[in-house]
């Protein structure tokens, strides 16, 4: 099967029924690394994710017989609403499993959009764990299996972005694309290599789910243990067979990001630009970061903003992850003496005039000297810190700095 064909293919099942999103120069980081930046806006796309490209390219080309039986799919919420889009737009009986994992938001978006057509499982603490239940099930009742990514058709129809990248701009010289089972970066590469040879393609997947860049280390598809699910988008364990494949010798390289400067990203964008993005979404803006910016002056940029299903309910999580990472929010363990007026003494005297305590659980122990409690302070400056840590050894407080203990940790912020 000849991928760059069927993306061809797939530009033309998809015509008058997906959106060729907006290609908008961005003017902010345009200025600040002296380039020309484009934002790919599938945000924007039915369903506000490119995965209704694959999804919809797939099932259309279904014989009529599996049409009749049905399709079932796996997914962490952007794949599950391209199923189901499809379905209700083929009027073809679907059942999506999800993890319980998944964000409320993704769950409801998908029963909405598959209106009476698809129903959905939940079930399995990972996507990995969850495609294993659903594969099952799709065997004992004779159905379709839907892959999100390891698939020629569906990498095909996420190919659709970069031939819909290349109507819009013609001349790139760097396109960096988010990684997460590596459908659409496949995709990518295969379209790129035949029209735009001379366009350097980066992934970029994060900190917590590295499975592109440990199967490059590998040269093969190997499980990786997933440290952390949060851009639950691209949190797979292992990254495709065909997709390893294609993408091998023709991504430039891939950047791992860290999942606090995703979280930093998510709120500058949406402060400067108005942007609501997703984790994943915001995997290719937040590696412009981590690029020298030598390596990016003076070049044509696309970034490929693949996704803008956040829940609301993560707001909290996700502030609090960036002021972690942004070294403005720590955690402590202390050691109070059990008298009155110890806290007020603690803040006039450690903190500075503008810190603030967000954080403070204590439990009283009878017949004891002293007692530990669980503090969160807020910085105005991350340098603030130091100052902190001086003021607590020059008063002798016996204390442990919980922002690294990975265990206690954990606990705060999930």
């Amino acid at each position: 099967m000849n991928l760059f064909n069927e993306s061809i293919k797939a530009k033309h099942i998809l015509k008058n029924v997906i959106l060729n999103t907006p290609l908008e120069i961005n003017e902010y980081y345009s200025k600040k690394k002296e380039a020309k930046i484009y934002f790919k806006r599938e945000d924007l796309q039915i369903g506000r994710s490119y995965k209704i490209r694959g999804a919809l390219t797939k099932i259309k080309q279904l014989s009529v017989e599996e049409k009749k039986h049905g399709v079932v799919c796996a997914s962490a919420g952007n794949h599950a609403q391209g199923v189901s889009i499809a379905c209700s737009l083929m009027n073809i009986n679907g059942v999506i499993f999800m993890p319980l994992t998944t964000p409320k938001q993704k769950i409801k978006k998908a029963r909405d959009f598959g209106k009476k057509k698809i129903e959905i499982k939940l079930i399995g603490d990972s996507f990995d764990e969850t495609k294993k239940i659903a594969l099952n099930y799709c065997k004992e009742n004779k159905q379709t299996f839907i892959h999100p990514f390891d698939d020629m058709k569906v990498i095909a129809g996420q190919g659709t972005v970069g031939l819909d990248i290349l109507e819009q701009q013609k001349d790139i010289d760097l396109l960096i694309v988010p990684i997460g089972g590596g459908g659409l970066a496949a995709g990518m590469c295969e379209v790129m290599n035949k029209l735009s040879p001379k366009t350097k393609i980066i992934g970029v997947e994060p900190v917590g789910a590295p499975s592109m860049t440990f199967a490059l280390k590998k040269n093969k598809p190997t499980s990786i243990n997933v440290t952390d699910n949060f851009v639950d988008g691209a949190a797979v364990k292992k990254i495709g067979e065909l997709n390893f494949k294609i993408c091998k010798n023709k991504l430039s390289k891939v950047i791992r990001v860290p999942e606090g400067h995703i979280c930093s990203k998510i709120i500058k964008v949406y402060n400067e630009e108005g942007i609501v993005l997703e984790p994943a979404g915001a995997l290719a803006i937040s590696a412009l970061d981590l690029i020298d910016n030598e390596e990016l002056k003076n070049k044509t940029i696309v970034c490929v903003i693949s996704g803008g299903n956040n829940d609301i309910s993560r707001t909290e999580e996700i502030k609090e992850r960036a002021l972690i990472y942004e070294n403005l929010k720590h955690y402590f363990l202390i050691n109070f003496p059990q008298r009155p007026g110890v806290l007020k003494e603690f803040v006039s005297e450690v903190l500075g005039t503008e810190d603030d305590i967000t954080f403070f659980q204590f439990s009283k122990k009878n017949n004891k000297e002293t007692g530990p409690a669980v503090v969160g302070i807020e910085l105005v400056k991350k340098e603030g810190i130091k100052e902190i840590y001086k003021k607590m050894d020059n008063r002798k407080y016996q204390y442990e700095y919980l922002n690294q203990n990975s265990l206690l940790f954990n606990q705060l912020i999930g």
